[in-house]
């Protein structure tokens, strides 16, 4: 059996590579001083192309250094969690983590209080690298996290702080909003009640709400009890999980048991789960679990928020939005093209209105970060030609309507592309989008720059191998 998830330039790449004064063709601002770092997918060992789902794979971290217009280096280092230091015959890292679970650390990565972390969702657990990206060991914040984290906190502007909505099926019918302040401890947590046990990827911030996107995905008791435990046991494991989901917290040592043979060759436990309501929450940034309003829309997923931001008696939000996934197709995300709505939450009326911004199937939104939960004119988004994988990168100015393409040509594919501004008083689209492209000619990537205001290409770094398609990047500027 065949698997996308495990050809072309999704396929893993066995070699980890440190390289240093990397060629560039055209020129690297040199103002530019920092890290462009990558996470995602690349499974180490063998694996079952049946079951393998993309979302499993072990966690590898792409990184550049780049400095005086020069980039000085390139790593690409795994996330030593316990199965990939055993796989590479290393001892294993740090201690036992707080959940209990130990999978791939594989979806972002980011600096935060002069320390770089790998982040992944649903249990398992953050993971501190160093400066070169080498893996420190499980990561807690300094004790202070109370479960599980997610892949995508957002950074308030003008604090800092880094919130985030987190999620874990041993919670039961419950997620946490915390906020982690500029040392990296968490001051805040909030326990909030949901439907049942939804994958919550990630969640909007505005200045003055927190939005929860509470999802028909959720934990699939047959998958999980497939997954975890001898056939003969599976029904009466089933039976116990569902009892439990959205009725109270499985007891941590039971909920590691069940995700502790969640490898990559295991199904994901989480699908589409066409009884479960569609909703988003809005939890005043003050509020307490009881604070929470709940506005239903119509069923669907979203990955990855554009941004959201309070106007007038409503709020504003902007997201690439799946009719459907992990339906049928239990190996990734690929079940409907993604597209480009707007919904506006009536604070007011109690409903939620769509618009539909951009029909093109695109993903992997991004703006000028210093606009974070305010209102924005530009968004950045990866989007695709006939069904097939991203391969230009679109500008959206939602304040008028238009959007401009950038496309790379045939046998190019590209990820997700981040917005570095010239400086900290540079105009929103002043700066350079940053992102990887695989040339399939070459089977091997480029680092490339375009510049935001034309989307005209500034430079390409070359690397000395192909960066498998993966998840998600930050600019980690130096300290």
């Amino acid at each position: 059996m065949t698997n996308p998830y495990l050809e072309g330039n999704f396929a893993p790449i066995g070699t980890e590579h440190t390289v240093t004064d990397l060629p560039v063709t055209g020129t690297i601002p040199r103002h530019l001083d920092g890290r462009y770092l990558r996470n995602g997918p690349n499974p180490i060992g063998e694996i079952d192309p049946a079951t393998y789902n993309w979302f499993l794979g072990d966690g590898m971290v792409h990184g550049i250094r780049i400095r005086d217009g020069k980039a000085e280096w390139y790593r690409n280092r795994w996330v030593r969690n316990g199965p990939v230091a055993d796989a590479l015959g290393e001892p294993r890292h740090g201690k036992r983590t707080t959940t209990g679970m130990d999978l791939a650390t594989n979806t972002s990565v980011i600096g935060h209080a002069g320390r770089t972390f790998a982040l992944v969702e649903g249990g398992a657990p953050v993971f501190e690298l160093t400066e070169e990206l080498a893996s420190v060991g499980p990561c807690d914040f300094d004790g202070t996290l109370p479960g599980a984290y997610t892949a995508h906190p957002q950074r308030d502007p003008v604090t800092g702080e880094l919130h985030a909505v987190s999620y874990y099926f041993g919670w039961g019918n419950r997620v946490q909003y915390t906020v982690l302040d500029r040392d990296a401890r968490v001051r805040r947590a909030v326990d909030i009640e949901v439907s049942g046990s939804p994958m919550m990827h990630n969640f909007s911030l505005t200045e003055k709400h927190v939005l929860i996107y509470d999802l028909p995905v959720t934990f699939d008791t047959g998958l999980a009890a497939e997954a975890s435990v001898p056939r003969f046991l599976r029904g009466a494991a089933r039976l116990m999980l569902s009892a439990l989901i959205g009725d109270r917290r499985i007891p941590d040592p039971m909920a590691a048991m069940a995700s502790r043979q969640l490898k990559p060759n295991m199904r994901m436990p989480y699908r589409w789960n066409p009884n479960y309501p569609a909703r988003i929450g809005v939890l005043p940034r003050d509020g307490g679990s009881g604070d929470v309003r709940w506005f239903d829309v119509d069923p669907c997923y979203v990955f990855h928020p554009v941004n959201a931001y309070d106007e007038g008696d409503g709020i504003v939000v902007e997201v690439p939005r799946f009719d459907r996934v992990f339906d049928r197709d239990l190996h990734g995300p690929g079940e409907t093209p993604p597209v480009l709505d707007r919904w506006v939450v009536d604070l007011t009326a109690g409903k939620v209105r769509t618009e539909r911004i951009h029909d093109a199937h695109q993903e992997f939104p991004r703006i000028d970060e210093r606009l974070l939960g305010r209102k924005h004119r530009y968004a950045y988004t990866s989007a695709m030609r006939d069904n097939d994988w991203f391969d230009s990168v679109l500008k959206h100015d939602v304040s008028r309507g238009k959007t401009e393409a950038h496309t790379f040509g045939g046998g190019k594919e590209v990820g997700e592309f981040v917005f570095v501004p010239h400086a900290d008083d540079a105009a929103e689209d002043e700066g350079v989008l940053m992102g990887f492209v695989y040339d399939k000619a070459t089977d091997r990537s480029d680092l490339t720059l375009l510049d935001a205001a034309t989307l005209e290409t500034v430079a390409n770094i070359g690397l000395p191998t192909r960066v498998p398609a993966g998840f998600h990047g930050n600019w980690v500027p130096a300290a």
